[in-house]
């Protein structure tokens, strides 16, 4: 009888391993692929409605990172390389990601109908508080390119209390003057909306290259089914208002500037950051990352966000590695508008444990 028990618990013993085994697997599986996905959410704004994706639990005690896009990309095309990429994981599994998209700037949505009032970059703005209260997160690191480096300036100027710190990329605080105003009045009527993006997006040297990555996105926009879309909010982003930052009012959280060598908006970088902080402000100047340096450079990106977040105290023990082995720094003063001289601190190479170094008289590049 014993036997008999024996040969009974080895048969049933075999199907049922391998069953939990494939039941592991398959949920292991599904984890992956919605980590990788994200969770799509609508969430209500009393201005309308935000397409916003999650990548991670809503229960962290740390900041979320949130992410806005520039004109002519959805969270997943300016964002996914960088936060794809493989050295960006240390960061991705300690913090919650929340991509917030543009109204109807996501890929697939519907166009807006004939005479549509596209809300300004204000009221978009002001649409973020509810974001944060829909996931029960106190307080976020933001991540901006283009138009969205200056919906999150204008949130966090509003909202000081919500924002730890802040990473602006191509950052332009001002509003267009008469020249720029009749610049795009030209444009507008000899370039396609296509080309106009293009122009904004990418610098005149990868421009003229054509390269692979300007392919791809010139044939992403112009084929968009949401083109009509994507007008309106570049329309808005040219008719925004001076954002008024100086010395004496200004951002109260950590700021990265981050700007490509020879980029469309390398002028504007340069000018903003001589309006910030200095002595809580880093500027990131990167060679040959032309106008979009989170695609280009995500290596070396990911790297100066890493110093970033540990001199806010976050992962303190993150080891630095490419960066610091394979950068060259080359010292150059760089001056405010005005002729006066910018101290801001930089990602230099004698920076030890994430902290940065006490503000010096001059601006170090990092050209890597």
């Amino acid at each position: 009888m014993t036997t008999e028990m024996q040969e009974i618990a080895i048969t049933e013993d075999k199907p049922l391993l391998t069953g939990q085994a494939d039941t592991v697997k398959d949920a292991e599986l599904a984890a992956r692929i919605l980590l990788d996905q994200g969770q799509e959410h609508s969430v209500e704004t009393p201005y309308g409605v935000l397409h916003v994706t999650l990548h991670g639990s809503r229960t962290s005690r740390r900041p979320a990172i949130l992410t806005f896009h520039d004109v002519g990309l959805d969270s997943k095309s300016c964002f996914s390389p960088l936060f794809k990429f493989e050295e960006m994981q240390e960061i991705v599994k300690n913090f919650t990601l929340i991509h917030i998209d543009a109204p109807g700037q996501e890929e697939g949505t519907a166009a807006y109908p004939a005479g549509y009032q596209y809300p300004s970059m204000e009221t978009i703005a002001e649409m973020i508080p509810a974001v944060l209260q829909f996931f029960n997160f106190r307080t976020v690191i933001g991540v901006g390119v283009g138009a969205g480096a200056y919906i999150l300036s204008k949130f966090t100027l509003a909202n000081p209390d919500s924002v730890e710190g802040l990473v602006l990329i191509n950052i332009d605080i001002n509003a267009r003057g008469w020249i720029d105003w009749a610049a795009q009045k030209l444009s507008s009527v000899t370039s396609s909306l296509t080309d106009q993006i293009m122009t904004h997006l990418f610098s005149q040297e990868e421009l003229s290259a054509n390269t692979d990555l300007v392919q791809s996105h010139r044939e992403r926009i112009s084929k968009s089914s949401n083109l009509a879309n994507v007008e309106l909010f570049w329309k808005t982003y040219q008719g925004r208002r001076d954002l008024n930052i100086d010395r004496s009012s200004t951002f109260k959280c950590p700021v990265m500037l981050v700007v490509g060598d020879q980029a469309p908006y390398e002028d504007a970088a340069v000018e903003c950051n001589s309006k910030l902080d200095p002595t809580t402000t880093s500027f990131l100047k990167m060679a040959d990352a032309g106008g979009l340096p989170q695609l280009t450079q995500p290596a070396k990106l990911t790297e100066a966000f890493k110093y970033f977040i540990q001199g806010m105290g976050y992962m303190a023990s993150s080891c630095m590695t490419r960066l610091s082995r394979s950068r060259t720094t080359s010292l150059s003063s760089s001056y405010s508008m005005d002729g006066s001289r910018s101290r801001s601190r930089t990602l230099s190479q004698g920076s030890q444990g994430g902290q940065m170094p006490p503000s010096p008289s001059q601006t170090m590049e990092v050209s890597c």
